[in-house]
């Protein structure tokens, strides 16, 4: 079933490089037919985005720091000028100090538990609620999370709170704008060699203790992750609202991993 996705407007925040998940999220929507805009942070992330908006095909690239509200007000001015309609938005931004993924849990400081609370979760709201009247004609809202929201993970610490949070954000979003047509789902990714993973202490032994004991036997494919968005922004999953899709190697079903 090819172009999936024909016809559709798409905005994808988070692209950071061509390791991110944004990035292999944004490709794979480009491969099935979707216009795409994407957005950067500040002057130091503009020329790289750029470069992978060309690689993409994007039809275009908009700066927004999703803390600043005239930021939100000026990316939705700008995809009016684009498309006269938004039908997807894939939000992939998260953040938190260094020092609070370094240090115990019990240590992390108030100003960098709302840093990451404000950038990794309540983002997501105000990305929400800028951009949902521009899918008149439904859409569909996503964002990527982590099992650290529901399980200790070993040193994601501040950031696993406020992936729980983000997680609470899509179910009362999916409740808010379901009666517009518009559906709110995560992706709960297994861990992946991406920047961001780099500022995770001890982050290579995740990925072979996740490696030996996920029933695949392997880490994450960003590439599944890609193909999973592109099912959640189609008409396929037109009846999938308030969801976590869980795409890592079916890790999250095991216990001890005591076998083989």
């Amino acid at each position: 079933m090819p172009n999936l996705l024909a016809g559709k407007n798409a905005l994808v925040l988070g692209v950071a490089n061509r390791w991110s998940l944004a990035y292999a999220i944004a490709a794979a929507f480009v491969r099935e037919g979707a216009s795409l805009t994407l957005t950067y942070q500040g002057d130091r992330q503009r020329q790289t985005v750029e470069e992978l908006a060309a690689n993409l095909k994007a039809s275009k690239v908009v700066s927004c720091d999703v803390t600043k509200p005239e930021e939100l007000e000026n990316l939705v001015s700008g995809l009016k000028e684009s498309a006269p309609r938004l039908d997807v938005m894939v939000h992939s931004i998260a953040y938190a100090n260094r020092e609070d993924l370094s240090r115990a849990f019990v240590e992390t400081s108030r100003d960098g538990f709302l840093l990451a609370q404000e950038v990794s979760a309540y983002s997501l709201v105000a990305v929400a609620r800028a951009v949902s009247p521009l899918m008149a004609n439904g859409g569909s809202i996503l964002t990527l999370t982590y099992l650290g929201s529901t399980r200790v993970v070993q040193n994601y610490n501040v950031m696993g709170v406020a992936k729980a949070s983000l997680e609470a954000c899509v179910r009362y979003l999916a409740s808010d704008l379901g009666m517009h047509g518009i559906r709110v789902n995560a992706i709960s990714a297994g861990p992946v060699k991406t920047a961001s993973a780099r500022g995770i202490k001890d982050f290579s032994k995740v990925l072979e203790g996740v490696a030996s004991i996920a029933p695949l036997r392997r880490n994450t494919d960003p590439a599944e992750v890609g193909d999973a968005a592109v099912f959640l922004a189609s008409d396929l999953s037109r009846g999938v609202t308030g969801n976590i899709l869980y795409v890592d190697s079916g890790f999250q079903i095991m216990g001890l991993g005591l076998g083989a």
